[in-house]
C-alpha cells in the first residue's frame, strides 16, 4: 500500500505529469475557470501562486498533507504530499486528468507522455554523497575509486533507467538526489536536509483517447508500487535509512 511508504521517510509524495507537444493556453479566463473547477472538488486548494515558469493552485503549506497543481508551457503537473489513505494517493491526479484536458483543449495527438513519481525524503545531517556511496555501493569496484583516507565524496547521485515492456513504451527511473554542497563538505557543517529518492514510471507513445488517461495512470501506479515495494525499498530506501541512523559520516 502506497500510504505505508510514509512510515519509511520524513515526507512521502506522489506527483503526476502530463506532457504535451503544443503550448498549453494561458489566458486568464481559462486558468481561472479550471482552477475554480478543481477547487470545488478540493476546497483546500485555494491559493493561486505564480512562479517564474508555472502558474499553480495549492493548499496551505502549514498542513502536513498538501495538494498542488501547476501549469507550465507544455506540462500539466500535480502532487499529493503525505497522502492520508490509499484512495487519497491518486484522487487529485485522476480529477485533474478528467478535467483539465477539456479546459486546456488537449487532444490525444497532442500528448507526449504521462508519468507518475513516488518521492521519498529522508532527512540526514551528514554529507549526503558519503551516505549514498556507503549505503548503495559498499565495497564495490566503483566505491573503491574513492580513498576514504584522503578523499571525500562531493558528487554522488545515481540514476538508473529501465524498460518495463518489450516495446519500451513504459519506462522506470530510480534516482537518488543529494543536497550537500561543497562548502558544507569543506566546513563539515551539515544542516538537516533530505536525501531524496524518486521512482518515476513513464508512458510515452500513442494515446488513443483522453478518457483513458485515468486507466493509464492506474497502470503506471501498479508498476510504481511493484517496483518500489519489491526492489527500491529493500535495496535503496532501507540501506539509506540504516546509513543515516548509524551517524558514521
Amino acid at each position: 500500500m502506497t500510504t505505508s511508504f510514509g512510515a519509511l521517510c520524513t515526507d512521502f509524495y506522489v506527483n503526476c505529469q502530463l506532457g504535451v507537444k503544443l503550448d498549453l493556453p494561458d489566458s486568464r479566463e481559462t486558468m481561472l475557470d479550471l482552477f475554480t473547477r478543481i477547487g470545488r472538488d478540493e476546497p483546500t486548494m485555494k491559493r493561486l501562486k505564480r512562479y517564474p515558469d508555472e502558474l499553480a493552485l495549492e493548499s496551505p503549506e502549514r498542513d502536513r498533507r498538501r495538494l498542488w497543481m501547476g501549469i507550465q508551457r507544455k506540462l500539466l503537473r500535480s502532487g499529493v504530499v503525505n497522502p492520508r489513505s490509499t484512495n487519497d494517493t491518486l484522487a487529485l491526479h485522476q480529477l485533474i486528468l478528467r478535467t483539465a484536458p477539456f479546459y486546456l483543449g488537449v487532444q490525444p495527438i497532442d500528448i507526449d507522455h504521462l508519468e507518475l513519481t513516488f518521492g521519498f525524503d529522508l532527512v540526514a545531517r551528514a554529507n549526503h554523497n558519503a551516505v549514498i556511496c556507503e549505503a548503495l555501493l559498499g565495497d564495490s569496484p566503483l566505491a573503491r575509486l574513492i580513498d576514504p583516507e584522503s578523499m571525500k565524496p562531493i558528487e554522488f547521485q545515481p540514476m538508473l533507467g529501465m524498460a518495463l515492456t518489450d516495446r519500451c513504451d513504459i519506462q522506470a527511473y530510480v534516482e537518488v538526489k543529494a543536497r550537500t554542497t561543497i562548502r558544507q563538505v569543506r566546513t563539515s557543517k551539515h544542516p538537516e536536509e533530505p536525501i531524496s529518492v524518486f521512482i518515476t514510471v513513464r508512458r510515452g507513445g500513442d494515446f488513443d483517447d483522453i478518457e483513458t488517461l485515468g486507466a493509464r495512470l492506474e497502470e503506471l501506479a501498479e508498476h510504481a508500487q511493484e517496483l518500489t515495494q519489491g526492489r527500491v525499498v529493500p535495496n535503496v530506501i532501507n540501506p539509506l535509512r540504516e546509513a543515516i541512523a548509524s551517524h558514521q559520516f
